[in-house]
This record gives C-alpha cells, sequence and structure tokens, in this order.
C-alpha cells in the first residue's frame, strides 16, 4: 500500500511538533522514521495510525485521504513499545483476539492464528501465557497479533527498546524478514542508527518537526546533506575549510592542510567555507605520503583486540581526529607519529556549519 503525505503539520498548543511534512513511502517498503527524542517521529507515526489527528495536511493511502479518520477506520495495525498483551490470555488467545472482535468463523480463526504463528515461528507457544515468555517471545507474539488482521500497513513504534543487544541483533532480521515475506508496507520508528542502517529501505531522518533527508541507509552514511545528519548516523570527524578549487576534483583548504575531497554541495564556489566530514574508518596509517596525508602524533589509543580506536593531534595541533585500525598489533604508543591517509572520495564536503555537532 503506497503511502502519500502532504503538508502535514501538528501541533499541541504553542508547540508545532510536525511542521509542513511531505513524504511518500512506496508499496511493500520497510521505511524507516530516525531521529533524536522530540524530533517528531512518534507523532508522525501516530498520525498515520490514526492515534493523532494532523491539524493540517493530508495522509493518502490507497489514493483516499484517511488524515481524518479514527484508527477503527484504517486498514493499519501498530506494534507497540511495550507489546501491550493481554495478560490473563494464552498466546493463541492474545493473537486471535482482533479476529474475534471481527466475529469471524471459528475455524477461519484457527487457521489464521497458526498461519500467523508460524510466520514467526511460536507455534510451540500457543498454550502459554505472556508471563511465560521471554522478551523476544513477546516480539514476535506482538507481531503475529499485527499480521493476522492482514493490515495495509503495518507501523512499529521502536519496538526492539526493551530487548537486550544480542536479541536486538537478531530481532532485526526477524522484523524485516517478516514484512519481506508479507509484502507489507512498513513504518518503523527508532532513534538507533544500526537498526535504521540494518533493516531500512530507506530512511528519512528528522529534527524539530522537520524531515531533514531522505535516502537509503548507504545514501544517508555515505551523503549526508547536512552535519546534523553526518553525526546523527555515525561516528565522524568535522574539519572546517575554505574551498580552494572546484569542479571534477574539489580542493578545500583547512588548517591541516589542503585536501581533495568528494564532489562539494550544490551552488557551492570556490572562496565558500565548507564543512568536511570524514568517517573514522576512512583514515588509514601510511609510511609514504600521497594526496591527503596529514602528519600527526598519537595522543590516545584504546585496544579492543579486533579494532583499535585511536586519537591523533595533527602536526599544526589545532585538529584531533579519531580514526580505527582493524586488527591492530597492539603496539601502538602516545607519542608516535604518523601519517595519515584519507581517500578524497571518503572527505564530503557539507554546507557551512559554525559548531557542528
Amino acid at each position: 500500500m503506497k503511502i502519500e503525505i502532504s503538508h502535514l503539520s501538528k501541533r499541541f498548543g504553542e508547540v508545532r511538533a510536525l511542521d509542513d511534512i511531505s513524504l511518500t513511502i512506496e508499496d511493500g517498503e520497510l521505511f524507516f522514521l530516525l531521529g533524536p527524542s522530540g524530533c517528531g517521529k512518534t507523532t508522525l507515526l501516530r498520525c498515520i495510525g490514526g492515534f493523532e489527528t494532523p491539524t493540517s495536511g493530508e495522509i493518502h493511502m490507497g489514493g483516499k485521504d484517511i488524515a481524518q479518520l479514527p484508527p477503527n477506520l484504517r486498514n493499519t495495525t501498530m506494534v507497540f513499545q511495550g507489546y501491550a498483551l493481554w495478560p490473563h490470555l494464552t498466546v493463541f488467545q492474545n493473537i486471535a483476539f482482533g479476529l474475534e472482535m471481527k466475529h469471524l468463523p471459528k475455524d477461519e480463526i484457527n487457521r489464521r492464528v497458526r498461519e500467523a504463528m508460524a510466520r514467526v515461528q511460536i507455534e510451540a507457544l500457543g498454550d502459554r501465557k505472556p508471563t511465560e515468555l521471554s522478551g523476544g517471545q513477546q516480539q514476535r507474539v506482538a507481531l503475529a497479533r499485527t499480521l493476522i488482521v492482514q493490515p495495509d500497513c503495518l507501523l512499529l513504534d521502536e519496538p526492539l527498546a526493551n530487548l537486550d543487544a544480542k536479541l536486538r541483533r537478531d530481532m532485526r532480521l526477524e522484523i524485516r524478514r517478516i514484512c519481506k515475506d508479507a509484502g507489507l508496507t512498513a513504518i518503523y520508528v527508532t532513534h538507533d542508527r544500526q537498526e535504521a542502517l540494518s533493516m531500512a529501505d530507506r530512511v528519512a531522518v528528522l529534527k524539530d518537526g522537520h524531515i531533514v533527508q531522505v535516502a537509503t541507509a548507504n545514501g544517508l552514511y555515505r551523503h549526508p546533506a547536512n552535519a546534523f545528519v553526518a553525526s546523527f548516523i555515525g561516528e565522524t570527524n568535522f574539519v572546517q575549510g575554505t574551498v580552494q578549487e572546484a569542479g571534477d576534483q574539489p580542493a578545500v583548504s583547512t588548517a591541516i592542510g589542503v585536501l581533495r575531497t568528494g564532489p562539494l554541495p550544490e551552488h557551492t564556489a570556490v572562496g565558500d567555507k565548507v564543512t568536511l566530514s570524514i568517517r573514522p574508518e576512512a583514515i588509514s596509517l601510511l609510511k609514504t605520503p600521497n594526496a591527503n596525508a596529514v602528519p600527526a602524533v598519537l595522543t590516545e589509543t584504546s585496544y579492543m583486540g579486533e579494532v583499535a580506536h585511536h586519537i591523533a593531534t595533527t602536526a599544526t595541533g589545532e585538529q584531533k581526529l579519531f580514526f580505527l585500525e582493524l586488527n591492530p598489533t597492539g603496539d601502538d604508543k602516545p607519542g608516535q607519529k604518523l601519517l595519515l591517509n584519507i581517500a578524497p572520495s571518503d572527505i564530503v564536503p557539507l554546507p557551512f556549519a559554525e559548531n557542528p555537532a
């Protein structure tokens, strides 16, 4: 089911939680709303589900504007952060509840419940109560309960927030598999960038009620729209500079030298200030100089086994760079002189930000 959101706004008194949001979510897409607390992502999800009424704007689902309809008149279902399972009912009864409210024949209910349980791989848990289940099993019950009503759109509000780190990793793969196997359009709210990067077809990053960027996970990480997106989506180093050369091979003058970079932001010209984003994994150690060799001194190091986390201060003393070393020997010591290499394609010029996060 394709969803088209046009100029959607939501106010709570004087607070504008959503400000003129326009967005298209394609049929069968696993779409993420990502951003910090208070950015408006859950409010947007609740507007789509009918739990909040927009102040203005439209939400078209299957070509019909549903913005003012109550939840029971939309074919959407939501998986809440707390799962909201009935504690006195068995797993089977919890899953069947929605169909029983529709007064479907008992044989059809039994068939659809067993199909839903098989889809999320909990066939053996039908007679248990929610208190007898692990967090991951409760999550699967909540998913089965939503899938059984055959929604046009599945809404997920930080559904993995209550699980431990390992189970969250496992459930990411399961939720994506379930959504894709069922051909569902799904909208997933999270503040966890790893969930978004590992699961999403596309991601919308929100800040202060606005959509900052919509892109694939790879597009967000490698081509962020601005410094906020670059820092929110992952660790990065920011270096301020002035464009020295534009064209196919841009060059930016910085406090650590002139750096060759990737493409400049649109409408950026020679003499303009930019903020460079350099990911830690894009910095490598060199023994001989190249186009972007940066002399530095190692100031801090943390050996983590398969990877070492390093902080180096550039020779000018004006910039610290955080970088990673895979398969480290563990021999690096503070005070050691280094030559750092950064490929031009890994240096991303962004619109100038005075104090990038």
